[in-house]
């Protein structure tokens, strides 16, 4: 039998903030950004790091404003989100120098949500031959980075 050791996640499953309501909620009221997974915040929208991350360096845009549909969120605050995955875009491949990027987002926990009552854009970056044989047979995502760090090299992006 192998391990693998994932001590970023022990904070997450010995904490009850996973049952205190929205992620994107508690990161907008953070007291500390810094201290928090928040890379930007602008006057309408929120980057924030995903804990749980498909690559490393994925991050997630989301409203400030606790908005659960598309149609709910208005023109300035989508205007500023795709503003900001284009800022993404070019800090991404900047930091990490991926192959490709994803984006998108998942309308409702059918589609995959996570958390399917506040909006939010996924910017994953993309590497050749990153799904391999852990993901497809070990059924093990193998993210060679923790969250925290990625915020820590994304974060000066945003200050230029």
């Amino acid at each position: 039998m192998q391990q693998l050791w994932t001590p970023w996640r022990y904070g997450y499953v010995t904490s009850s903030a996973k049952d205190e309501g929205c992620p994107f909620c508690r990161a907008v009221a953070a007291d500390a950004p810094a201290e928090s997974l928040v890379v930007h915040k602008t006057p309408l929208n929120i980057v924030v790091m995903n804990l749980y991350p498909y690559n490393a360096g994925h991050v997630k845009v989301a409203p400030l404003r606790h908005v659960g549909d598309l149609a709910l969120a208005t023109p300035e605050e989508l205007a500023e989100m795709m503003a900001l995955a284009r800022r993404l875009e070019a800090a991404i491949r900047e930091v990490y120098k991926p192959d490709g990027l994803n984006l998108g987002m998942n309308l409702g926990r059918p589609a995959g949500a996570g958390v399917a009552d506040h909006i939010h854009l996924h910017v994953v970056p993309r590497w050749n031959g990153d799904t391999n044989f852990m993901t497809v047979l070990g059924e093990t995502r193998v993210i060679p980075e923790e969250p925290a760090r990625g915020c820590e090299r994304l974060r000066p992006y945003f200050a230029k």
